[in-house]
């Protein structure tokens, strides 16, 4: 049995929904295709269970990308405030973190049934769980079989996302589905993912698993230039996890030194030498008050300066000694053995290289009746989601042209 329509998106997860919905509203024909038997796995377990749907203060900056001005259009033509109304129009309630993240007041299911309904309203026809077996291009389109008999489709959608979170589905569908086609693919990588360290070497640090502090973490990005994130860093069994590792991870590559400075307000040096003039404490105690005291003894060790000046009273120590403490905690260097990986990453980097795609309608400039939306791309957002913001406005892009 054949069936034609208009548009077929493959992928039913934030983009994929959000660009069938746009498309079925502006009365094309739409079949939305997905694997999975469960609706928006991805978005029902963001943000805790509470999905932080976007980030009010969404600038490009805000994600990494070879061609950065990419997602410039998109972004700047659906908005976070777009997204809020639409929100806010379903009745759901939320509130606002830190740092502009817009969550649910209540659940994550309210953002995949607002998708759901939006689709509804669309008269999108759906698929699913249906296990795409093959596509071929045709004149006037795209042939797909699938386990539930042969779609036609004049335009065709790949929103099937990265690679991140296989337990609940994800693939590398899309990067198939681009080479297939011809179409280049950036080095896909984990990324907003926990950094790992070999067990040999982290071995003094497996004791603090659970210790976090508010740090500076930086990467080079190329010589005079650092990219830095001011958050939290917590230790791990086999490493460094929290908002800031995750952040930091986007752009951290093999082998490169993660910069960690645990006085990021202060000059330390200075801070040590005016101590040293008025205070009678031992440098343990006081380096106590700057660093959670449970890391003091095993991050000393690691930076070589020598454990016995913890018993040393400040006044005792030499300007030297001060400056080398000084040194270590404002740049504390760590390389990176890897990351946890796709299991506990909470996106994936690289993807389809937008310069094969056109920027206000994602499509592929090879091939006019072929898209590429969402996590599929090489764009990839900060924490905070900015990653859902990007789904929104790639996935009405994309509706508004098919």
């Amino acid at each position: 049995m054949t069936v034609a329509f208009d548009v077929a998106v493959i992928g039913a997860g934030a983009a994929g929904m959000m660009a069938a919905s746009v498309a079925g509203q502006r009365g094309r024909s739409v079949v939305l295709i997905d694997h999975a038997k469960k609706l928006g796995e991805k978005i029902r377990i963001s943000g805790g269970g509470r999905c932080n749907f976007t980030n009010m203060g969404t600038t490009p900056h805000n994600f990494v990308s070879q061609n950065p001005n990419f997602c410039r259009s998109a972004l700047a033509a659906y908005t976070p405030n777009d997204f809020l109304r639409l929100v806010q129009s379903y009745g759901i309630s939320w509130h606002e973190k830190h740092k502009g993240q817009l969550f649910c007041d209540d659940s994550s299911e309210s953002i995949i049934q607002l998708l759901r309904q939006e689709c509804l309203k669309g008269g999108v026809t759906w698929r699913m769980p249906c296990a795409i077996q093959s596509i071929q291009k045709t004149e006037d389109g795209y042939t797909l079989a699938t386990d539930q008999g042969v779609i036609r489709c004049q335009q065709l959608v790949i929103a099937t996302g990265g690679m991140a979170l296989p337990q609940v589905g994800a693939s590398d569908f899309a990067l198939q589905v681009a080479r297939q086609f011809g179409l280049k693919v950036i080095e896909p990588r984990p990324a907003l993912v926990p950094l790992t360290f070999d067990g040999q070497l982290w071995q003094d640090f497996v004791a603090l698993s659970g210790v976090s502090a508010e740090v500076e973490l930086g990467v080079a990005l190329k010589p005079k230039k650092k990219m830095v994130f001011l958050e939290d860093l917590l230790f791990t069994h086999r490493g460094l996890s929290g908002p800031g590792i995750l952040q930091i991870s986007s752009y951290w590559n093999p082998s490169e030194r993660l910069h960690i400075n645990f006085a990021p307000e202060l000059d330390l040096h200075h801070t040590l030498l005016e101590a040293k003039r008025t205070s009678k404490q031992q440098l343990g105690n006081y380096l106590s008050t700057l660093l959670p005291k449970r890391l003091v003894e095993p991050w000393l060790s690691a930076t070589g300066v020598a454990l016995d000046v913890l018993q040393k009273r400040l006044a005792d120590l030499p300007d030297k000694t001060l400056l080398q403490v000084a040194t270590a905690l404002h740049d504390w260097q760590l390389v990176p053995t890897g990351t946890a990986g796709y299991k506990k990453a909470e996106v994936m980097r690289g993807g389809v290289d937008t310069r094969d795609l056109n920027q206000k309608t994602m499509a592929s400039r090879a091939h006019p009746n072929l898209y590429f939306i969402g996590e599929s791309v090489d764009v990839t957002g900060w924490l905070g989601g900015y990653n859902f913001q990007w789904a929104w406005a790639s996935g009405v892009a994309c509706g508004q042209a098919v």
